[in-house]
């Protein structure tokens, strides 16, 4: 299921992942800060890793879920993230880069799969 393009998609997943734990490492060391931070670096990389399992799948339908766990895990990133930038437990500008970057992630993530899917129904595998 590997095509050119996705080793771009893997790279920017990548670089995403890279972001977050920017992100992570200057948050504060307070309890809340040290709570948004452990539940961000878990959501934040999650979707490279399941990318990563994607591209190993062992059937179209096998794809689809780790693609759509991949985008609850973003999903659940940009609400993380949204709270810490309105706490403000960080004023870090990468806050909103990585808001930007989670957005268009799960625009990707959901086009994939709805691709994969209408591919599956045609194809029936």
């Amino acid at each position: 299921m590997k095509n050119k393009n996705s080793f771009n998609l893997q790279d920017r997943i990548i670089n995403f992942s890279l972001l977050i734990m920017k992100i992570v490492e200057g948050l504060p060391k307070s309890y809340t800060g040290q709570h948004f931070a452990k539940q961000l670096v878990r959501s934040g990389t999650s979707p490279a890793f399941q990318y990563g399992e994607a591209q190993a799948a062992e059937s179209r339908k096998d794809f689809i879920h780790k693609l759509k766990i991949g985008q609850k895990e973003l999903r659940e990133t940009f609400v993380c993230l949204t709270i810490i930038k309105k706490h403000p437990l960080s004023s870090s500008e990468l806050l909103e880069i990585a808001l930007t970057e989670c957005d268009e992630l799960i625009a990707i993530f959901h086009k994939s799969i709805g691709t994969a899917k209408k591919n599956l129904d045609k194809n029936g595998y």
